[in-house]
């Protein structure tokens, strides 16, 4: 089995988790609260459409970066003077960013070189006095030379002592020389100023301790967030799809380079369930950050915002002529193939359809006769009986509004439940306000859900 075809499994048992147990617990009732048998079905052309965005896919809230980004650290002995740059503004290599102070350097050195000059003309003081000690030895008295050996001991003495005290006045002069002729610091890369940490424009929850930060321009990757809940749909080497938030016909094609498990994030979240008796939970989860590594990266912007969703070849599969459903919603398909639809009168019943092409890569089967895109059709669960009245749900759910309830599947009291698809009290993901680390812009789609996954509804 190819490695697209594992990673489409994986995408088509999360759908069908979706489509059925988070049917039947979001729907549970009917407005008036009255207990029926509601079997909510959904039109095949939304369906042949899941995870291009109007179907049923997890999808990641992301951010377009720089490949590298270069950190700018003061000198911690050093005052800046002049920030040269803006936030925001594009640099080239070797363009000043900014100045340090060089008025205390100056001064120092004007001292410095006087101390130096002071130390030479010592060293040449002593230098003498060795020398005139030397020709005194020659001509003393025997008795005297050991008096005089003594003295031009401890003259040589200073005599090194001051020439070490003059070598690091030297160095002392030359790093001044080098903090004034260094006072300007300059771009190393071309690139885009991110942050200056001047504190005119603090941001108290960055940790980033750095003076300046550089973007590269260039190739961009997408940075994501993927909570723990839903860490399973996504691994490293996956394909993904990109998208655009504000144009839905815009996309890019990558690959996860890497997710960070290293660097986890916690929140908070609270899960209403709706149901018999319902209540309120909160759950504390993490999330963890995942880099995209781009086929190209035309068109992106620098901290754009977008999605990303894994890609089963999803785009491919819309582009089918005719209609194409996935496997798992037709029944008996060794023998006399059908599926649960809606009979156009609001009523379920079992329609045969005859199978065309198979497309093993997507797991679908064309269906050549007996079923139309407009027509709606439902998943194939236990319990459905023809006769059973039907609703067409705009949300995109399906399932029956109440089934049998295994006990062992439950959550709560008494009530079906996926993994962590709802927020608040009983609304269906992808209709309601979204919940995301990251800003939308513009016209985004509201299909984020808090922990950093989403399931796009309709429209999205």
């Amino acid at each position: 089995m190819n490695k697209k075809k594992v990673a489409l499994l994986g995408g088509l048992a999360a759908a069908i988790l979706l489509i059925g147990g988070a049917g039947w617990y979001f729907f549970g009732r009917d407005k008036s609260g009255k207990d029926e048998n509601v079997v909510y079905v959904s039109s095949v052309e939304k369906l042949m459409s899941l995870g291009s965005g109007s179907g049923l896919s997890n999808r990641f809230s992301g951010v377009v970066e720089a490949q590298d980004t270069w950190s700018v650290q003061q000198n911690s002995e050093k005052t800046v003077k002049d920030v040269l740059v803006e936030v925001g503004q594009e640099v080239r290599v070797g363009e000043p960013l900014f100045n340090y102070d060089t008025d205390k350097y100056r001064t120092d050195l004007e001292q410095s070189q006087l101390d130096l000059e002071r130390l030479n003309n010592e060293y040449s003081s002593m230098n003498e006095t060795i020398t005139q000690l030397q020709k005194d030895l020659k001509a003393a008295a025997a008795d005297a030379k050991n008096d005089i050996r003594l003295q031009i001991q401890e003259a040589q003495l200073q005599y090194k002592q001051k020439e070490y005290e003059m070598k690091s006045k030297q160095v002392e002069i030359d790093k001044l020389n080098k903090n004034i002729s260094e006072a300007t610091v300059y771009s190393e890369i071309d690139g885009v100023v991110k942050s200056i940490n001047n504190g005119t424009n603090p941001d108290m929850n960055s940790t980033d301790t750095s003076f300046m930060t550089i973007l590269a321009t260039g190739d961009f990757r997408i940075k994501g967030k993927i909570n723990e809940m839903n860490m399973a749909s996504l691994t490293e080497g996956a394909a993904v799809i990109v998208h655009s938030r504000t144009d839905s016909t815009k996309t890019w094609k990558g690959t996860v380079s890497k997710i960070d498990r290293e660097n986890a994030s916690s929140s908070n979240n609270t899960m209403g369930y709706s149901g018999m008796g319902g209540s309120d939970n909160s759950t504390n989860s993490s999330s963890y950050p995942f880099y995209v590594t781009l086929e190209s990266s035309q068109d992106l912007m620098l901290g754009q915002h977008v999605y990303v969703e894994q890609d089963y070849g999803q785009e491919e599969s819309v582009k089918k002529v005719g209609v194409w459903l996935q496997s798992y919603f037709i029944n008996d398909l060794d023998s006399e193939p059908y599926v649960w639809a809606d009979n156009g009168s609001g009523k379920l019943e079992k329609r045969k359809v005859t199978l065309g092409q198979q497309d093993e890569a997507m797991d679908m089967y064309e269906i050549a006769d007996g079923l139309k895109k407009e027509d709606s059709i439902t998943f194939p669960e236990e319990g459905l009986t023809e006769g059973m009245t039907t609703e067409v749900s705009s949300e995109g759910m399906m399932g029956q509004s109440n089934p049998p309830v295994n006990k062992d599947e439950t959550m709560g009291e008494g009530e079906p439940m996926g993994e962590g698809d709802s927020m608040g009290e009983g609304e269906p993901m992808g209709e309601s306000e979204p919940m995301t680390d990251e800003p939308a812009d513009g016209a985004g789609t509201s299909d984020i859900q808090t922990g950093d996954a989403a399931v796009s509804g309709e429209g999205a």
